[in-house]
C-alpha cells in the first residue's frame, strides 16, 4: 500500500491555510449576488535609472502586478465571504494630471486608493480637499520625511521607510561584529537620504563610522574591452589606506554600487543599496510560506516579484483582510478598522504585521539578501523592545516627529 500519510499532512495544511484566511466565526456561503469594493491603483512613471546591465531591466508593470495578484487573493477568499474586490487602475502618463485624476476617482465613489507614486506627488493629494475622506496607501516612496513632519493622517506607509532599511541592516552588522562602517555615498538626493539613514542608525546601535566619501567617478566607456579595468583600478584606489569592516554603499540609482564588490583593496564584504540590500522582499526568498506567493506571482506576471510588487500586493490584501473581519465593502468601516488596535496582516513574513499608530507605518521585518540568497531578517536576536521587536526597526514612538492631524 502507497504512503498516503504526507498527502493528508499536506491536505490538512491547505485547509488550515484557507481557513486562516476566512474570518473567525468560520466561512459561511452567501446567498445573492456578492457585495463589490472597488480599490483604485494610482500610479505615474516613477523615474527608474536605466539599469547598467541589460540583465535587469525595469518591469513595465512594476507595483501593478502585485496589486492585481492582490486583488485575486482577496476574492479567494470573497467567494465565501460574499464579497468581491475590483481595481481601478489608474496608470497615467508622465504628463498627466495626477490630482485631476484623483478627483475623477474620487468622484466615482473610490476612497481606497493604492498610491505606487513618488513622496512630493503623495504629500500633495493627500492635503488636497477631495482626499479628506479618502486613504492612499503608499507602496513606492521610503522617504522618511514622509513618515515624520511631512506625515498626514490619510496617508498610511506599506512601503518600509528608509530608517527601517538602514536599522535592519545594521543590526546585521552588530551583530556579526562588522562594527568599522566605511560610507560610499553616491552624488544624488536619494543617495544621500539613504546615507543619512545609515549615520542614524550607525549611531543608535553603536557601531562606528571610519569613514565617508562620496563617490563621483564616471567610468566613461565602460563597454570598452578594457572598461573593467578602468572600474577595478579606480574603486581600489578610492578604498585604499581606510581600516574598516564593512563598506556599506548609498547608491538608490545604480549606478555604480555593483562595481564596488570584489575589486575593492582590501578584502571586505559589501551592503546598503548593492550586495547584501536590505528589502521587503527578495527573489530568494522562500520562508513562511513565501514560495505560495512567488509562484502564483510568477505564473500571473511572468516574471519575479520586486518590492514594489510586494508593496502593492500587501496593501491590497491589507484592505481585503479589514473587508474580511468587518463583513463590509463599506470604505468608511475599512479604513476606521485599518486604524484600530484590532487589524493584523498576515504577509508571509513570519508574523502579524500592524500599522504604527504615531506615524502610519506597516510594521514588519526586513529581509537581508542578495540576488540568490536569504542572508537574514532584521530584526535581529537580542534586540529587544518594551513592546515590538518589530519597532527597533525605523523611528520609534518616543523620537517621533510626526504629528498625525
Amino acid at each position: 500500500m502507497p504512503d498516503t500519510s504526507n498527502k493528508v499532512w499536506l491536505f490538512r495544511c491547505l485547509v488550515a491555510g484557507l481557513l486562516a484566511l476566512l474570518p473567525i466565526s468560520g466561512i459561511v456561503a452567501q446567498d445573492g449576488p456578492p457585495a463589490v469594493l472597488r480599490i483604485a491603483y494610482l500610479s505615474q512613471p516613477i523615474q527608474v535609472p536605466l539599469p547598467r546591465s541589460y540583465l535587469d531591466a525595469p518591469p513595465p508593470d512594476e507595483g501593478l502586478a502585485g496589486a492585481r495578484v492582490g486583488i485575486g487573493d482577496n476574492n479567494t477568499t470573497g467567494r465565501f465571504t460574499g464579497q468581491r474586490f475590483e481595481l481601478e487602475e489608474a496608470v497615467l502618463p508622465e504628463d498627466a494630471d495626477v490630482p485631476a485624476a484623483l478627483r475623477d476617482l474620487t468622484a466615482k465613489g473610490l476612497k481606497l486608493v493604492i498610491a505606487d507614486l513618488p513622496a512630493a506627488q503623495l504629500a500633495a493629494l493627500a492635503d488636497m480637499p477631495e482626499a479628506k475622506d479618502v486613504i492612499l496607501l503608499n507602496v513606492a516612496a521610503k522617504d522618511d520625511e514622509l513618515r515624520a513632519e511631512q506625515c498626514r493622517a490619510n496617508l498610511m506607509h506599506i512601503m518600509p521607510s528608509r530608517a527601517m532599511l538602514a536599522d535592519a541592516l545594521v543590526q546585521y552588522l552588530v551583530l556579526k561584529r562588522w562594527r568599522n562602517v566605511f560610507l560610499v555615498v553616491g552624488p544624488h538626493p536619494a543617495d544621500r537620504a539613504y546615507g543619512d539613514a545609515v549615520k542614524r542608525a550607525i549611531r543608535k546601535f553603536g557601531a562606528r563610522l571610519v569613514e565617508e566619501k562620496p563617490w563621483n567617478y564616471d567610468p566613461g566607456a565602460r563597454r570598452t574591452d578594457t572598461g573593467h579595468y578602468a572600474v577595478s583600478a579606480e574603486v581600489a584606489r578610492f578604498t585604499q589606506g581606510v581600516s574598516y569592516d564593512v563598506l556599506i554603499v548609498a547608491d538608490e540609482e545604480d549606478e555604480f554600487g555593483d562595481d564596488l564588490s570584489y575589486r575593492t583593496t582590501d578584502p571586505r564584504p559589501v551592503a546598503g543599496t548593492q550586495s547584501l540590500v536590505p528589502t521587503a522582499w527578495a527573489r530568494p526568498f522562500e520562508q513562511w510560506g513565501a514560495t505560495q506567493l512567488q509562484n502564483r506571482f510568477l505564473r500571473q506576471a511572468h516574471r519575479w516579484m520586486t518590492e514594489r510588487d510586494y508593496a502593492a500586493w500587501a496593501a491590497a490584501r491589507a484592505i481585503g483582510e479589514a473587508a474580511t473581519r468587518t463583513s463590509s465593502t463599506d470604505p468608511t468601516k475599512i479604513i476606521a478598522y485599518m486604524r484600530g488596535d484590532a487589524f493584523d496582516l498576515a504577509a508571509f513574513k513570519g508574523t502579524k504585521l500592524t500599522f504604527r499608530p504615531w506615524d502610519n507605518q506597516l510594521r514588519q521585518p526586513i529581509l537581508l539578501a542578495d540576488a540568490r540568497s536569504l542572508v537574514s531578517v532584521s530584526p535581529q536576536p537580542g534586540f529587544l523592545h518594551e513592546f515590538s521587536e518589530l519597532d527597533t526597526l525605523g523611528i520609534d514612538r518616543p523620537e517621533t516627529k510626526c504629528r498625525l492631524k
